[in-house]
């Protein structure tokens, strides 16, 4: 039996990260999916998570975990594949490394991923969205802090990960104000701000203070923002923003629903698909497709475009059991005799 422990780390540490060059979300993205899968193994087979082998991950114990995934953890089709290719980028590398394990190994790439459903992206109105915006408390340290974010994340269509990754060195305010955001991939890009949104990340800069760390927004203890503390400070103020915008009370707010609902913004303003595209770092111009289907303003122009087909005249005749039915004789009530 050989055991998991030392591949796994090897995978995560030399294979990712010095031979792929992957980023920090990728590792994190990874490193989750096999705690997930050891954890699940762990419990399946009675036995402690750092006493795995490797032979006793074959393709029957992967594919109960994806279904554990599915029915007790309630994850999609998509969540269920970034796990399922995480396992089988593993497997990839545990081909040369292994290769009297071969046979198991084909069979877990044998797993085939499941197709999602495409639906349409989730996003808010104008109103929804600046009841969100107005409602930190501008008169608080935390309030200013919180405003910026908002701002920012919804004028540059940030993923979260972008958003609590920026330094203060992305940040520019002069001659006219911009950031440089990283993005997946390592790509990066610059965009430019509202002055809005520049005049709400000065007022930051502001109160900010001269704290160590080198990220641009930091939580109450001065460490660098988490992606659970911008999710809780999205979450607290959808709830403040659903009392003058009852709307939001029957949405979920998550920080990709402002990424969306910038994109639509910007799709609608500008009618140009690659402006979107390249507005939110979108490697291929195919992922941004999906706002096509969301824009009901991109289908309009199409339908005035074409002319329609007449349609035949003509009248409606009322059959005669019809016109008997109404004749004022059949209301009349009718004498006992």
């Amino acid at each position: 039996m050989t055991p998991i422990a030392p591949h796994i780390t090897a995978f995560l540490r030399q294979r990712l990260v010095d031979e792929r060059n992957a980023s920090s979300n990728t590792c994190e993205s990874y490193a989750y999916a096999f705690k997930l899968l050891f954890e699940f193994a762990a419990e399946h087979l009675k036995t402690q998570p750092s006493k795995l082998s490797f032979e006793q991950i074959d393709a029957s114990l992967v594919v109960e975990f994806l279904g554990h995934l599915e029915v007790a953890r309630k994850n999609g089709a998509n969540s269920r594949n970034i796990r399922l290719a995480a396992i089988k980028s593993f497997m990839h590398f545990m081909q040369y490394r292994l290769p009297t394990a071969l046979e198991q190994i084909q069979r877990v790439l044998a797993i085939p991923t499941k197709k999602a459903e495409t639906r349409l992206v989730k996003h808010l109105t104008v109103l929804e969205m600046q009841a969100i915006l107005d409602a930190p408390i501008p008169t608080r340290r935390e309030g200013i802090r919180d405003r910026a974010m908002l701002h920012l994340c919804f004028a540059g269509g940030l993923r979260v990960s972008e958003l609590i990754g920026l330094r203060l060195d992305d940040l520019g305010l002069q001659p006219s104000a911009s950031i440089v955001v990283h993005g997946k991939g390592r790509k990066e890009r610059c965009l430019p701000l509202w002055k809005q949104t520049a005049a709400a990340l000065r007022a930051w800069l502001d109160v900010r203070g001269p704290i160590g760390v080198p990220q641009l927004f930091v939580n109450a203890q001065g460490d660098a923002m988490t992606r659970s503390g911008f999710d809780y400070i999205l979450s607290k103020h959808a709830k403040v923003a659903a009392g003058t915008c009852p709307s939001l009370a029957q949405k979920r707010i998550s920080p990709h629903v402002l990424r969306h609902t910038c994109a639509l913004t910007v799709l609608q303003a500008t009618k140009d698909l690659r402006k979107v595209s390249l507005w939110l770092g979108h490697a291929s111009i195919r992922t941004t497709e999906i706002y096509t289907r969301a824009d009901p303003s991109v289908k309009l122009e199409a339908l005035e475009a074409v002319i329609p087909p007449q349609l035949r005249t003509g009248r409606f005749k009322a059959t005669d059991a019809l016109i008997a039915s109404l004749n004022p004789r059949t209301f009349k009530r009718q004498t006992a005799t």
